[in-house]
């Protein structure tokens, strides 16, 4: 069972920042994809953004240029640095791990955009 823990929500204004940190249990972190998905109330559970073993990323369109995501391998650790927040970025922000065989969930931390 791998753990993902989860730091770095808050409440921010708009055009604000937040860096949310998922740090992960086991020794097999380097062959995950990482990803960090949000989901707002009533809203379905998206992909925000996800980084692959090889270090590729992608970025759903509404967060492209705003939001960089980012692993330390060394670490266990991958990063979403979040700039020029809006209002409609606030979600629960869940973090991912995706193996071969099994997908590991974060519990979410709360990013709160507001002024």
């Amino acid at each position: 069972q791998v753990q993902l823990v989860v730091s770095g929500g808050g409440l921010v204004q708009p055009g604000g920042s937040l860096r949310l940190s998922c740090a992960a249990s086991g020794s097999n972190f380097n062959f995950y994809t990482m990803g960090w998905y949000r989901q707002a109330p009533g809203m379905q559970r998206e992909l925000v953004a996800e980084i692959t073993s090889d270090y590729s990323t992608n970025y759903v369109d509404s967060v492209k240029g705003r939001y960089t995501i980012s692993r330390d391998n060394a670490r266990n650790t991958v990063y979403l640095q979040m700039n020029s927040l809006k209002p409609e970025d606030t979600a629960v922000y869940i973090c991912k791990a995706s193996g071969r065989f099994y997908r590991y969930w974060g519990q979410g931390t709360q990013v709160t955009v507001s002024s």
